[in-house]
């Protein structure tokens, strides 16, 4: 399918912060996507948390898995509406580079002990550590720090961020990615494009689906709880329906087919009408309208009764809460042993922390570097260093 008007044309790119002739045989978002692939931040995903430990078991979902399942999802939902299929791969595969070890567990971590070193300090969140992995601090090419990706791709990154934090990307990049966050207030922000909403949403619908899988495998969740979900509920008798001798393992992976696949309609279906009816004539048009990817208000609203039920019944379970505690105090104790002694990290680290770096990375404070070392981190280094460290 051809790209629509209001899609994302990379000959009609934003460009790249540092200039860079165009490749004969790929487009930019092309370009964008392989380096993700290939950059150090994306091989680490493979040993990152998405809800269980890494060391909990083998067929869990990492960052690596979960950003594959998002980009698959998102690329079937972008042909049929007609939109930049590379684009939207670029900013699903990039999405969570900036998670630390240990998930939301890890950031929350991290960002209590940035405030509680520095009471001005912008904290720690994810989205904002993904722009500063691509931006930064990735180290791969000779003429610039990070993969120096296009606008849109970065635009996508940028999910959310506060004004304040937005203040100080643009001060280094005025008129920039960050821009929008600036300009208007919270829930009247100007949207990114259409790609990028698209990525968003099918981030969403991957972790909810594939969160159930996980919780289930793990025997924190059953079946028989699950039904208490009308959305689970109802694509469960669906596939009972149609195979009345279904159980366990297969009723599970059946349902979350047919849950998955239902969610993927609704989404072509809500959005394309959000078109039609919107009509607009380029990008810049989507990014003065409201958002323009959604589920239709009946799915939305079963979709956040899974979300809660999610909440309360897998990500507060006792296990996984006291599992995070203890990874919330490994993430605690390495950035206090690495800022009273510097020594113990690489010697890369140690230089920027002494400030002795020449490649002028931005907000190079020593407590920002300490945490841009953890972040890094996959989960089992972590635990490594944090063993190696208390030894």
């Amino acid at each position: 399918m051809s790209l629509q008007a209001y899609a994302c044309d990379a000959a009609n790119s934003r460009g790249r912060r540092i200039a860079e002739v165009a490749a004969p045989t790929r487009s930019d978002f092309q370009r964008d996507k392989d380096r993700i692939v290939h950059s150090t931040a994306f091989r680490r995903l493979v040993y990152k948390t998405q809800v269980f430990l890494n060391h909990e078991g083998d067929l869990f979902r990492t960052r690596l898995t979960h950003s594959l399942e998002v980009a698959q999802l998102g690329r079937s939902i972008a042909r049929t509406l007609g939109l930049n299929e590379d684009l939207v791969e670029a900013v699903a595969l990039a999405h969570d580079l900036g998670h630390t070890p240990f998930g939301h567990a890890g950031q929350d971590a991290l960002n209590a002990c940035l405030k509680a070193h520095s009471p001005d300090s912008s904290g720690f969140e994810h989205n904002l550590q993904s722009l500063r992995v691509v931006d930064s601090l990735e180290e791969r090419y000779p003429l610039f720090d990070g993969l120096n990706l296009s606008y849109e791709t970065r635009e996508g990154i940028l999910k959310h961020c506060s004004a304040r934090n937005a203040r100080h990307i643009e001060a280094r990049e005025p008129g920039g990615v960050a821009r929008r966050f600036i300009d208007s207030g919270p829930g009247r922000w100007q949207q990114p494009c259409l790609e990028a909403q698209l990525a968003n949403l099918a981030d969403e619908i991957a972790y909810n689906a594939h969160d159930i899988d996980d919780g289930v495998r793990s025997g924190l969740l059953t079946l028989d709880q699950l039904q208490e979900v009308p959305l689970f509920h109802h694509f469960c008798q669906q596939a009972l329906s149609s195979h009345p001798t279904l159980k366990g393992r297969r009723l599970l992976f059946e349902t979350i087919r047919l849950m998955l696949s239902a969610q993927v309609y609704d989404v072509m279906q809500a959005s394309g009408q959000a078109l039609a009816l919107a009509a607009p004539s380029s990008v810049e048009a989507v990014r003065q309208h409201g958002p323009l990817i959604s589920f239709t208000s009946d799915m939305a609203l079963q979709s956040a009764e899974l979300k809660r039920f999610l909440f309360r019944n897998l990500y507060r379970h006792p296990q996984v809460v006291q599992t995070t505690e203890a990874a919330q105090v490994m993430v605690r104790e390495l950035f206090a042993v690495y800022m009273s002694d510097p020594a113990q990290m690489p010697q890369a680290h140690i230089d920027r922390f002494d400030g002795m770096d020449n490649s002028f990375k931005p907000d190079a404070k020593p407590e920002r570097v300490v945490a841009d070392y953890i972040a890094g981190m996959t989960d089992r280094f972590a635990t490594r260093e944090h063993a190696r460290l208390k030894s």
